[in-house]
């Protein structure tokens, strides 16, 4: 019953029925993915892109389904999702001269041009992250400047583990729309 009322909350975007949602089904979803992929990092980062298209399209879910077995629906589609990129990744066709081009390529240190554009998309980045709320910027500092694991970050803002993936889905998401909007 309450995981019902729950879901009904989010579907009215209660942040604390995701919270509760994201808290009770974590482990479920995880553990599942971690079965199929054999790899933590990939089970997470699965996991936490679940989260974010149930979340968002939580609105759909329909309740005569289990609300667990939507969410496993959702992370095996992510996963094959996956699985098709990286293949296609795989078999990119080159020509011959292609193959050629790439063989006579003598030096790959960046040039100085290169070091520029690096450095101007970096601050571009910066300027971008700053238009986030600072709680936003926060995570993804520790996260992607600091390297700092999701369990370093809960514990170093004091927070649990399941706010920070959710603040790290919701920055990166929000991120993401400021990059588009400036393009």
């Amino acid at each position: 019953m309450e995981i019902k009322r729950q879901i009904e909350k989010a579907k009215k975007g209660d942040q604390a029925a995701f919270t509760f949602l994201l808290d009770f089904y974590w482990n479920e979803v995880y553990g599942f993915m971690l079965k199929r992929t054999e790899n933590e990092t990939n089970a997470e980062d699965i996991t936490i892109e679940t989260f974010s298209k149930a979340f968002d399209k939580i609105a759909s879910y329909n309740p005569e389904f289990q609300f667990n077995t939507w969410l496993i629906a959702i992370a095996k589609n992510v996963h094959i999702d996956i699985l098709r990129k990286k293949k296609a990744n795989l078999f990119i066709e080159i020509t011959d001269d292609e193959d050629q081009q790439a063989y006579n390529i003598a030096d790959t240190t960046p040039s100085a041009e290169d070091e520029l554009i690096t450095e101007q998309n970096l601050s571009q980045l910066l300027q971008f992250i700053k238009q986030l709320k600072p709680h936003y910027q926060e995570v993804i500092q520790l996260r992607y400047f600091q390297e700092m694991s999701y369990q370093e970050i809960a514990n170093k803002i004091d927070e649990p583990l399941s706010n920070v993936k959710i603040k790290l889905l919701r920055a990166k998401k929000l991120l993401a729309e400021i990059i588009q909007d400036n393009r």
